[in-house]
């Protein structure tokens, strides 16, 4: 599973779209969580989404699209209708915290991962099973060892910054992008127990 991660946007909506648009569409990522506690992320993808289809972008309103974009459409003009909506759903790749005090776990490379907006809200009962813990409130782009587990924070989406974590097969790579979508920092954290995962072969 490709993650991706998008901290705070403080405002800064040109930037939140900017990381979206990185890990959506260039790093294809299976989905990408906005670690604020506001609305910045419903409000890029409503102007997203607006933008790709004009008008009402919401799925009631698909078939009053289609009619009015294919009925007399030569075969190409269909198949670019289907692209902007291929591109549409594709947002619903992109998620938010449910509440500024909620908690998200997801198991990640067989990881507990513990998603949150604030680290100070984490307690004894977050951290004890969970050996990723991520946060969307930090100055800057963190990736920090304690023991066993591993801090992460994509730093605010403001600066430009995304994170992408990639169930990759020698662990779990952990890459940070700057504003201008150049890969700043990677890194790996083998499976637990340092274990080899195999990949099945045919034969």
């Amino acid at each position: 599973m490709r993650l991706g991660l998008l901290g705070p946007a403080d405002g800064d909506l040109a930037a939140l779209e900017r990381g979206a648009r990185l890990l959506v569409e260039r790093e294809q990522a299976d989905r990408t969580v906005y670690l604020g506690a506001d609305d910045a992320l419903d409000l890029v993808v409503a102007g997203w989404a607006r933008g790709l289809v004009g008008g009402d972008p919401s799925d009631g309103a698909l078939w009053v699209r289609a009619a009015g974009r294919c009925g007399g459409a030569t075969p190409e003009e269909i198949d670019a209708f289907l692209a902007t909506e291929r591109a549409r759903l594709s947002l619903r790749r992109l998620e938010c915290l449910p509440l500024a005090s909620a908690r998200t776990v997801e198991i990640v490379d067989g990881r507990v991962a513990v998603l949150l907006h604030d680290r100070g809200l984490l307690d004894e009962e977050d951290i004890l099973p969970a050996t990723l813990l991520v946060y969307g409130r930090h100055p800057e782009p963190l990736i920090k060892r304690v023991g066993a587990r591993t801090f992460l924070s994509p730093g605010p989406a403001s600066l430009g910054a995304a994170m992408l974590v990639d169930d990759a097969a020698d662990g779990v790579r952990f890459l940070v992008f700057d504003a201008a979508g150049a890969t700043v920092r990677s890194e790996i954290v083998a499976p637990p127990h340092g274990a080899r995962r195999e990949r099945a072969t045919g034969g």
